[in-house]
């Protein structure tokens, strides 16, 4: 009939329809599976309406011939085909038995790695030059500790030279102008030639140091020779910024074995440093790595920290100096201020996950945002399947994240950890899988980490300053964390938030969060931190911790989700030097280290929820003790004495603590000026909005009917108050006193009345404790629906990590009174709830 036509049918059965979409859903990443895996969906309609036995000759997943009998059906389903144009979806999916067809699982909005496994190559600034080699380090951890560095006293202070004296060897000119702003990205950022920015070797006599910086993470912005073996260098600061030079990563070549270099770092912003406590810079040698494999290592003598004395009228800044000798000739060595992890590694791991068959099933990859680049956002949500609805709703959530300051890579070693221990068959892990639901973002600032800032996002702001923000297109990174922590905190209750950080003033890891003023609650913000600090004695810091929010701090994840309602809200601060406690006292942090620290974190989470309270009333107790003695310490510094014989307890926390300021990275700059109007247009939007709203426009239906209620409304009150008039009346002629007289009357009965609940009935209330019997009557229902709506704790079958008995139970007394938890299962819909499993989940109200 269509001798041409049947051919095709025989072929694939081309759709022009089904190819555009087909190329569209994959150039956009909305469909990532093989072209010959999915049926025609068009086809089907038809199959199953013409002739619905014909679909147990064949699958879906096989070829389209399979499922057409005959060639005489196969053109009239080409003819009906061609006339008619039905719904063509791939989302449909047709089963056997069923008339109506079921929608498919969605899939993911962003494909986050193509069939063939490649990674998506991170997109850059167009102003930024990138080099085409691939930087990758091995990881490796030293046989021995590595020790601070002991200073002598006798550290040479070099000078700086610059440019006049000196010869440029390299420098960095696609560097944004002061007041740019970012406006495009693309792959390989800028187009056109790599320049070659390093000097040209005169021969193989000539000893210059070959650098180069434009790769991933990468921050030297020019290089001075002052002498043979010595060199200035400059980092560049954030991008689209003037400051925030902290974190450098660089390379060099054409070294020389055996002969002492000098490297001096001009321009510092910070006056404080672990420098100065004997903190030394990482070294990587590729030739190491790749004969002994050798990663990472300490290295540097003759190490000094100090201002620079230049009297120009410039702002002041601080030199760091040290020198190195090079393991072997010619090799090609790395710098850096701590070891590096660039997107690329991140996505390295993420892809490795989500091959895995076992890992992929319980860790699902989502994204969260496109950054301000384009480059994705990821989240993970960990978890293992529930059995049913009501077992999944009673999971409580706990959220993670981290690099929302870019130059602190030491947060990302230590969300590496908690992913490898999280996603591994430890039964410990399973069980926290079992009874959490995690959301985890690896990577908060993608963009930064891609170019090498150390604070800032290439909105030129320090984005753990502008967690308020409304500008959802400028901070994309935070403003959709928040909106997705807010709709979690409507599905569930979440018990920790944790942001990893890096510091770079203090040695250690320790915690800040956030004080709680609830009395019946006291302390318990602290109880996570203390338990994390017996748990790694010999990296974190309790006396470290500080729990004071400060006006500055306002606009931070930590304090943020604490006003949302997450009482244990976190910032975990690592330090980029090393220990000061315990077996590894004066040694810095390796990698391995860091990891440890996330199997900590998990670890404690289960201490922090153990059905046995011993652990968790101990910590309360020596809390409360170590209080004691810092009020005591506080009112001995100012000559007072004071007696906390049972009132120790109303001295305010903030005013123990002291600040955690101290840098100027701790205060915010600010929106950029090209961002001022537009948060000031999204107001005027606001107001507008509620104005409408308030205004809307009725019906002459509803306002007839509006009419006719209040026309109703005041004949009752005229009928009823009829009577009373007259009277009224003449009582106001005959005593014009009464008005007065009342109303003295009603005052002296408001003075004498007292309040429907006293606090110490309050708190006898929630320590369902009896009330006084004239006010049973009015606090029954309330107790009684409070009763019925109260969660049930998880007492169900899952053991705990603890190796205490489990049938145990502390004394009565010792048990602290925990209030019920925000989110009761009736506000779910859920008439009953299944408690699994059995861990004691500490709540707030």
């Amino acid at each position: 009939m269509f001798p041409a036509l049947e051919t095709e049918v025989k072929q694939t059965l081309p759709d022009p329809y089904e190819d555009f979409i087909y190329h569209h859903e994959r150039y956009y990443g909305y469909f990532k599976a093989q072209r010959g895996t999915l049926p025609n969906a068009t086809t089907h309609q038809h199959i199953w309406k013409n002739n619905p036995q014909s679909l147990s000759n064949g699958s879906f997943t096989g070829e389209r011939d399979n499922l057409i009998p005959h060639n005489l059906q196969k053109e009239k389903l080409l003819y009906s085909f061609m006339l008619s144009s039905p719904l063509r979806s791939r989302q449909l999916l047709y089963e056997l038995g069923d008339v109506s067809p079921r929608l498919r699982e969605p899939r993911e909005l962003f494909a986050f790695f193509s069939s063939s496994g490649t990674l998506q190559a991170p997109r850059w600034p167009i102003e930024c030059e990138v080099i085409k080699e691939t930087i990758h380090h091995i990881e490796w951890v030293p046989p021995q500790p590595e020790y601070f560095y002991q200073p002598t006293g006798n550290e040479e202070v070099p000078e700086v030279v610059g440019e006049e004296k000196g010869t440029v060897v390299y420098q960095l000119d696609s560097v944004p102008a002061e007041g740019s702003y970012f406006t495009n990205s693309r792959v390989g950022g800028k187009r056109g030639i790599i320049k070659e920015l390093a000097v040209t070797l005169q021969g193989p006599e000539d000893h210059t140091l070959l650098f180069e910086s434009r790769f991933e993470s990468g921050n030297l912005q020019k290089a001075i020779r002052v002498d043979t073996y010595e060199y200035e260098l400059t980092l560049r600061t954030d991008l689209y910024t003037n400051k925030h030079t902290q974190w450098f990563y660089f390379r060099v070549q054409n070294t020389r074995k055996n002969i002492t270099y000098r490297f001096t770092i001009v321009n510092l912003l910070k006056p404080k440093s672990l420098y100065t406590v004997g903190m030394k810079p990482l070294m990587y040698s590729e030739l190491d790595a790749n004969n002994y494999n050798i990663g990472w290592r300490r290295e540097g003598k003759e190490i000094k920290y100090y201002k620079n004395n230049t009297d120009d009228g410039q702002p002041s800044f601080y030199c760091l100096t040290w020198t190195i000798q090079f393991p072997h000739d010619q090799d090609t060595c790395f710098f850096a201020h701590f070891y590096p992890y660039t997107y690329t590694d991140l996505q390295c791991y993420l892809l490795s996950v989500a091959k895995n068959p076992i890992q992929s099933q319980f860790c699902k990859l989502r994204t969260l945002c496109r950054s301000l680049a384009g480059n994705t956002v990821y989240l993970l949500t960990i978890t293992n399947p529930s059995r049913s609805p009501q077992e999944a709703a009673a999971k409580k959530a706990v959220v993670l994240s981290a690099r929302v300051h870019p130059g602190e890579s030491n947060a990302s070693w230590i969300m590496r950890g908690f992913l490898d221990f999280i996603l591994s068959n430890s039964p410990d892990a399973q069980l926290l899988r079992d009874i959490f639901v995690f959301k985890v973002v690896p990577m908060l600032n993608p963009d930064g980490v891609i170019v090498g800032n150390y604070r800032c996002s290439l909105a030129g702001r320090d984005l753990n300053r502008h967690y308020k923000t409304v500008l959802k297109d400028s901070f994309p990174c935070i403003w959709h964390t928040r909106n997705m922590v807010k709709r979690l905190l409507e599905e569930r209750e979440v018990l920790l938030y944790c942001d990893f950080h890096g510091h770079s003033r203090k040695n250690n890891i320790f915690l800040y969060g956030c004080n709680n003023n609830d009395r019946k609650h006291w302390l318990y913000e602290r109880v996570f931190p203390l338990m994390l600090s017996k748990n790694a004695p010999d990296k974190f810091s309790f006396h470290s911790c500080n729990f004071k929010v400060q006006k500055c701090k306002e606009g931070t994840g930590r304090v943020v989700m604490w006003r949302m309602g997450i009482l244990n809200s976190y910032t975990m601060e690592s330090t980029f030097g090393g220990s000061t406690l315990g077996s590894k006292r004066d040694t810095h942090f390796t990698i391995e280290d860091l990891k440890s620290l996330g199997y900590h974190v998990c670890d404690t989470l289960l201490d922090f929820c153990d059905p046995d309270q011993t652990k968790f009333t101990q910590c309360l107790v020596e809390l409360q003790e170590l209080l004691q003695q810092e009020i005591h310490e506080k009112f001995n510094e100012l000559g007072e004495d004071v007696c906390l014989e049972g009132s120790w307890n109303d001295i305010s926390l903030s005013d123990i603590e002291s600040s955690t300021s101290g840098s100027d990275s701790s205060f915010s700059d600010g929106l950029p000026v090209h961002l001022l109007n537009i948060v000031d247009e999204l107001n005027q939007k606001k107001k507008m909005t509620k104005k409408k709203k308030k205004k809307l426009l009725q019906t002459r239906r509803q306002r007839n009917k509006q009419h006719q209620k209040n026309n109703l409304i005041r004949e009752l009150k005229l009928t009823e108050n009829a009577p009373e008039r007259a009277g009224f009346a003449s009582t106001l002629q005959k005593q014009p006193t009464f008005l007065k007289n009342m109303e003295n009357i009603r005052s002296s009965m408001m003075k004498k009345e007292k309040p429907r609940f006293s606090e110490t009935q309050l708190s006898r209330r929630d320590r369902d404790t009896s009330l006084d019997p004239s006010m049973t009557n009015l606090t029954l229902p309330k107790n009684k629906e409070r009763i019925q709506s109260k969660k049930p704790g998880f007492t169900a079958s899952c053991s705990s990590k603890s190796s205490t008995n489990p049938s145990q139970r502390p004394a009565p007394g010792t048990k602290p009174s925990w209030p019920t938890s925000r989110f009761p299962a009736t506000k779910r819909g859920y008439t009953t709830m299944t408690t699994y499993p059995s861990l004691h989940i500490y709540t707030y109200p």
